[in-house]
């Protein structure tokens, strides 16, 4: 049996400034995308330009953290935000959901594309493939913080938090970073490979991390503000399975109706 090692959430402070483990996990998400981003352009996988990645990043940063917070009070805590609004702004604290994230980002790609020119589906297939690592990394975050515990069980490998309890539970945060991160990046970039028709890529985006998440779920312990939810579903499922479904529909769609994939503006 393991016991999570407790790290201080601080990684080191200068003066009255304290900087987090969880922001520099978003800080390397970030920057993993903007390497693999300018790795991709670099070999003509996209028509992007390395100042439109530039661009685009700094778009989807804001997505990110403001669809992610509000996705989180939305699906999660709106009771307890409603009776302490300002919490809202204390990011530092966690409280971030990727569902929210997903859906900031996607108007932050709507709004780039709008303004340059672009299919939105260039810049969707172009993000996709990106976006598995800083998953991993904010996993990595969450493991640190020791926070989103897994459920009890008995496996060999089950890790004690004692911040939390003296049970034995999974280390889910890790199963995630090998599923939603690892795993679905060598997916989708496997996928993204070769020119796709539009859509397509996005699609395997959209089934792999729903898939991954789905699974995962049944190993992490539910909210306990939520609970399990009809079906003995937990939140992060039911809203998982909607990905699921809009990505086979994307697929399908993309198959039925090919046009051209990244290569076009």
């Amino acid at each position: 049996m393991l016991v999570h090692p407790q790290f201080d959430p601080i990684a080191f402070q200068i003066g009255p400034l304290a900087v987090r483990w969880y922001g520099l996990m978003y800080l390397l998400a970030f920057t993993l995308v903007l390497v693999l981003g300018r790795w991709r352009i670099a070999r003509g996988l996209t028509k992007l330009t390395a100042r439109d990645l530039d661009d685009l990043l700094f778009f989807g940063m804001l997505g990110t953290i403001v669809g992610g917070r509000l996705g989180y009070v939305l699906f999660y805590k709106a009771g307890h935000y409603l009776q302490h609004p300002l919490d809202l702004f204390k990011v530092w604290e966690g409280g971030m959901a990727f569902h929210g994230g997903l859906i900031g980002v996607i108007v932050a790609m709507l709004i780039f594309a709008r303004r340059r020119g672009f299919t939105f589906w260039t810049i969707a297939d172009f993000v996709a493939p990106l976006v598995p690592t800083g998953l991993a990394a904010g996993r990595m975050g969450n493991f640190i913080n020791g926070e989103l515990w897994g459920r009890p069980t008995d496996v060999p490998w089950a890790m004690v938090f004692p911040q939390h309890d003296a049970l034995p539970r999974h280390p889910s945060q890790l199963y995630e970073v090998l599923g939603e991160g690892v795993l679905l990046f060598i997916l989708v970039w496997w996928f993204a490979r070769r020119p796709r028709p539009a859509g397509a890529v996005s699609g395997v985006f959209l089934i792999g991390y729903g898939i991954a998440r789905f699974c995962v779920e049944f190993t992490r312990e539910p909210d306990d503000f939520l609970g399990l939810l009809a079906g003995g579903l937990s939140m992060g499922q039911w809203l998982s399975l909607p990905m699921i479904a809009f990505g086979i529909g994307i697929l399908i769609w993309s198959r039925r109706n090919p046009r051209p994939g990244p290569l076009a503006a």
